[in-house]
């Protein structure tokens, strides 16, 4: 894996079990989508992580997608609806990623990744949303938390874009592979 473009920036998948899939409209587009994230950001060097919400009674992740992420990526589990709310997860993204940028793919817009993101935003930390890779139940909540965070401090773009913006130029030695994984998936 290339060194990342983006020190301190970290993927984080938020909650991506089939139990939670399974309960937002167009499932098969998030995936879609959050499959790209973590492929760029693996291309990219990007690191991804995992988070899963109460995985003994509601599943882990969604096994496509750690496969996507390459050798065993870290799988938090957490019963906070903040990632940043569990010790072990704000502990290991401060000391292993030096984490200063979280990247957040994932459910529940409105739930998980608003309080994710408001707690990131409150530690100083840079927030991306990738929101072509974010979804929930009620749409309409969703766009309202989106707008919230939006105005606290957090980017909110499409995946596309994002990596795009890291890839910078067709000379970035990884183009030809990132643009070969665009074709792939839009």
């Amino acid at each position: 894996m290339p060194e990342s473009p983006i020190p301190g920036a970290v993927l984080l998948c938020i909650d991506l079990q089939d139990i939670f899939l399974k309960s937002i409209p167009d499932a098969d587009r998030l995936s879609s989508r959050c499959a790209f994230a973590i492929e760029a950001a693996r291309l990219l060097g990007i690191p991804v992580a995992f988070t899963e919400q109460v995985p003994q009674k509601l599943g882990p992740t969604a096994p496509r997608f750690l496969k996507l992420a390459g050798k065993k990526p870290p799988q938090f589990a957490k019963n906070t609806f903040s990632a940043l709310a569990d010790d072990s997860i704000r502990e290991t993204l401060a000391e292993k990623y030096k984490a200063e940028h979280i990247i957040l793919c994932g459910l529940e817009t409105s739930i998980c990744i608003y309080q994710t993101a408001l707690d990131a935003i409150n530690s100083d930390l840079q927030v991306t949303l990738l929101t072509d890779c974010l979804a929930a139940r009620r749409p309409d909540d969703a766009k309202t938390a989106l707008d919230a965070l939006i105005r606290l401090g957090a980017y909110a773009l499409p995946s596309e874009t994002i990596f795009y913006s890291i890839v910078g130029a067709t000379g970035h030695p990884a183009f030809k592979d990132f643009t070969k994984l665009v074709k792939k998936y839009f």
